[in-house]
């Protein structure tokens, strides 16, 4: 039997993926070829990006294709949002390749409100704040580094980057293009009166391309390297907005949350809520497949639990908080098992999950531990009391978040459908279903690997529409239901 194989690379804050995928029986059916690392490195003093070593990975993935005998037809790349490189006229990197954890955009929100203030902001790009969103990283470069943005010929945001290694096309994607707070939610193109007038330089922003959209062929370097052609098509590569696409449930009464390091809860717009009551309740309209907005609440998700999970590991002390618990390699420190003895603890104290203090702290642990104390509750000891605490401050995080899409909207959602990693937290599952009073439906768990090769499928007329893509993947995979 003849298969069309399409390659979707998935890249995380984390971790990466490469997944295959085929239709089989009316089904879509996928296997994972290849997964790498990913993180932050630490470069004087700041956190940034290896690319070069993001795309070796890349590489490699598509190397086993090849050596599988399962060379895809297309294949596209989705990451985080945010990030980007600028290329001088030689295309190559100028400066570091920022991380949007790093701390160098401090105070870039007080000088980017000597210009335009943050209430005028949001009613013009409909974007929530948040102090790593590109649109202050540029500012801290023309504060910091101005000699880099005079250089600079291209931007392009991560994902656009590597699809440009691949193929030699530059071409600036659309849902990833609406994180960086500089694209008009009306005309859907780059903000350019705004631009202008932050002083960034106009040449570095393009037209923008929609999902769906070819790139081109891979080049003939990289073809020699795996083996093989394909075609690069775009994905919404924003991870958010590939995995909004396998949502399978086509109601427009249901809300979503993608849960992954972030935990992004919200629904579907047909057109962006620039209102001050959204811009007060801190959500965000970014653009989709299709040009549907997904209006949403960044909250801080699995980044906490994956944060102490490594403190764990690594043997935190966690009853002194200055040395290595003795008996930390004995312990069990999965996903799974944090989630399931979190539930059988009594502790009942709530943080702010939402809160800057959880961005990016030296100890997630000792940040916990500190709230706790700051507010008057049990401070939590244990690994299993930590967990509890942050499963149940990330329900506490939903409802609120519900409630206040209810409010905004004016509309009444039954039920909550969670897709990606966190979809198998069947602790945080139930927390979410009573907290809120809403039926959860969590799955699939590949959802961003799977919206990405939606695109694709699309793109090649597999599936007439989204509905009928998302009617497939509900077939597909199915989900399980908490009430």
């Amino acid at each position: 039997m003849n298969i069309k194989y399409y390659l979707a690379v998935d890249i995380g804050a984390s971790s990466g993926r490469h997944i295959l995928s085929w239709i089989e029986d009316g089904k879509i059916k996928y296997e994972e070829i290849h997964r790498f690392y990913n993180g932050m490195d630490d470069e004087g003093g700041h956190k940034v990006w290896d690319t070069g070593r993001l795309f070796e990975e890349i590489l490699t993935g598509m190397k086993k294709c090849h050596e599988m005998g399962k060379a895809p037809a297309s294949m596209g790349i989705d990451t985080w949002g945010v990030d980007y490189v600028l290329l001088d006229k030689n295309d190559n990197i100028i400066g570091s390749t920022y991380a949007y954890r790093d701390s160098r955009t401090d105070g870039m929100d007080d000088e980017l409100y000597k210009i335009i203030s943050e209430k005028d902001l949001y009613a013009r790009t409909g974007i929530q704040k948040a102090i790593f969103n590109t649109i202050y990283q540029l500012m801290a470069c023309k504060t910091k580094e101005p000699e880099n943005l005079e250089k600079a010929e291209s931007l392009l945001m991560i994902p656009d980057y590597l699809h440009f290694l691949l193929t030699g096309v530059k071409r600036q994607e659309y849902t990833n293009a609406t994180t960086t707070q500089l694209v008009n939610p009306e005309t859907n193109e780059w903000d350019i009166e705004l631009i202008e007038k932050l002083g960034f330089p106009k040449k570095l922003f393009g037209k923008l391309s929609m999902p769906g959209t070819e790139v081109g062929d891979l080049s003939k370097e990289i073809q020699e390297k795996v083996g093989f052609n394909c075609k690069v098509i775009l994905p919404a590569t924003h991870d958010t907005g590939a995995a909004v696409m396998s949502v399978p449930n086509t109601s427009e009464d249901v809300l979503y949350i993608s849960s992954g390091t972030w935990s992004l809860f919200g629904c579907e717009l047909e057109k962006a809520n620039t209102s001050e009551t959204a811009r007060s309740a801190n959500f965000t309209n970014e653009g989709g497949y299709d040009h549907r907005y997904r209006f949403l609440k960044n909250i801080m998700g699995l980044w906490m639990i994956q944060s102490v999970k490594k403190e764990f590991e690594a043997g935190y002390n966690y009853t002194s908080g200055d040395g290595c618990s003795d008996n930390a390699e004995a312990a069990d420190y999965s996903f799974a098992n944090l989630c399931a003895r979190a539930e059988k603890e009594t502790i009942d104290s709530i943080v702010d999950a939402n809160s800057e203090l959880f961005l990016a702290p030296k100890s997630m642990i000792r940040a916990i531990q500190d709230e706790c104390y700051r507010t008057g509750q049990p401070v939590p000891v244990t690994p299993w009391e930590i967990s509890r605490v942050i499963y149940r401050s990330l329900a506490a995080c939903y409802k609120q978040a519900a409630e206040e899409i209810e409010e905004i909207t004016g509309k009444h959602f039954d039920s909550i459908n969670i897709v990606g990693g966190g979809s198998n937290a069947e602790y945080l599952n139930k927390l979410t279903a009573g907290a809120t009073g809403k039926t959860i439906y969590a799955g699939p768990s590949e959802a961003t690997a799977i919206g990405n090769i939606g695109a694709q499928m699309l793109s090649d007329r597999t599936f007439a529409d989204l509905n009928a893509f998302r009617q497939c993947v509900f077939s597909s995979f199915g989900v399980k239901e908490f009430k």
